[in-house]
């Protein structure tokens, strides 16, 4: 099923790249732009999850500079039935972890500086598995085509709206080229964001659920989800608003244009989905001890 999402969401931000050149440069923009949608399909699948490595600039996480989570990473991917995923760190105070990768083969994990600071050992574990959970499921794959696809419209949008401002074409239709420019710039960066909104919101509830089950403990996640929320709000950094949706929590603090159109549930109902699973699983109600 995810290799058919896959597809359809190439082909659907192919049809935008297409759309762009189009409105940019007529029939000779459209060939050009069909040309780089191929090419970015191709970078897309193979290499993107080392450029949005990359783009954050991520390091291998060493095991004996963290040997706990290392053997807690081991001990995961067991209980998941899946190949131990490369470890990566991001030295930024904002805490949060995303999962790239095409696939459980060639999958990597990196946790930022924050999130390893802020979580105990347990709740980092339930952020672990909700991770590996996307891998084992190849969200992953999905999630990085859409970063770095949304990410090259993004460049495309931002080159219209300049065109727009300073002289919008040629000729007589100048005008016409100019309110074209005008609209690609405010259209594309709100349908790249609505087809990513498409592809993430129901798959962060799958992955808390599975990566709940995964680790065992689904009040530890909803504990670090919590907390993580509280921290992005606190301590936030500069993120790519393209990769917004492949962080565990929404990366952005305030009621900004990127909360509105956030690529995640709210936090509350997510951790009110995990004390549920807790409660079904035990036969009691859960103490109200993580809030």
């Amino acid at each position: 099923m995810n290799t058919l999402k896959s597809f359809i969401l190439m082909l659907a931000l192919t049809l935008l790249l297409v759309w762009i050149g189009q409105m940019l440069g007529g029939r000779d923009g459209m060939i050009y732009a069909l040309i780089f949608a191929g090419v970015m399909n191709f970078v897309s699948y193979w290499f993107s999850d080392k450029i949005v490595l990359m783009m954050y600039r991520a390091k291998p996480l060493s095991e004996n500079e963290n040997p706990k989570i290392f053997r807690m990473m081991e001990e995961l991917t067991r209980s998941a039935k899946i190949p131990m995923p490369k470890l990566y760190v991001i030295e930024t105070n904002m805490p949060n972890a995303f999962a790239t990768g095409r696939d459980p083969q060639h999958a990597a994990v990196a946790f930022t500086r924050g999130i390893l600071n802020l979580l105990n050992t347990e709740e980092l574990a339930g952020v672990a598995a909700h991770e590996l959970s996307h891998v084992k499921n190849r969200d992953i794959l999905i999630s990085t085509i859409a970063a770095t696809l949304a990410g090259a419209i993004f460049v495309l949008a931002r080159m219209a709206q300049f065109a727009a401002i300073f002289g919008g074409g040629r000729g007589s239709n100048g005008r016409d080229n100019a309110m074209g420019n005008l609209a690609v710039a405010i259209v594309a960066p709100i349908a790249a964001m609505l087809i990513q909104m498409a592809i993430s919101r129901s798959r962060e509830y799958i992955a808390d659920e599975s990566g709940a089950k995964i680790s065992g403990k689904p009040l530890a996640l909803a504990s670090a989800l919590r907390k993580l929320h509280q921290g992005v709000q606190t301590r936030p950094a500069s993120v790519n608003p393209t990769t917004a949706h492949m962080f565990i929590v929404h990366p952005f603090s305030g009621k900004t244009l990127m909360k509105i159109f956030s690529t995640h549930p709210p936090v509350e109902e997510r951790v009110k989905r995990l004390e549920k699973m807790a409660e079904e699983a035990s036969g009691y109600s859960v103490p109200n001890v993580i809030r």
